[in-house]
């Protein structure tokens, strides 16, 4: 029965940080629709992605040591807090943000912790 926590510890951080980072790139898909040039239209697929390659990155960090996707993960999801506030103040407040907050914050705070208890396990 540990065996399988084990498995499950290791395993669910890093499958879920993959379905996180596929999603954050297909939500990127939305600068086709803004009729940019193909230059403007790439520049904008960069700009937008760029949140998924630093959680990419953080998450080749993070298969060996837990720890980073841990600190990574949470901080990604304060960020994005604090990026929707800012948004909040400097535009007005719509109810929605807190549903953004509430599924792209709290999935990272989700994957995150799992990465730290996965190494607070390991670490014993």
């Amino acid at each position: 029965m540990e065996k399988k926590i084990g498995k499950f510890l290791y395993w669910t951080p890093r499958i879920l940080s993959i379905i996180f980072i596929l999603s954050l790139l297909l939500l990127s898909l939305d600068v086709f629709a803004e009729g940019l040039s193909f230059w403007e239209t790439a520049l904008g697929l960069f700009m937008h992605n760029i949140p998924a390659l630093v959680l990419l990155i953080a998450l080749l960090i993070s298969w060996k040591y837990e720890i980073v996707g841990g600190i990574v993960f949470i901080l990604a999801g304060i960020f994005y807090i604090a990026w929707l506030l800012m948004t909040a103040i400097t535009t007005s407040f719509e109810w929605y943000y807190l549903l953004w907050a509430i599924q792209v914050s709290g999935i990272a705070f989700f994957i995150g912790i799992l990465f730290l208890v996965n190494w607070f396990k390991k670490k014993k």
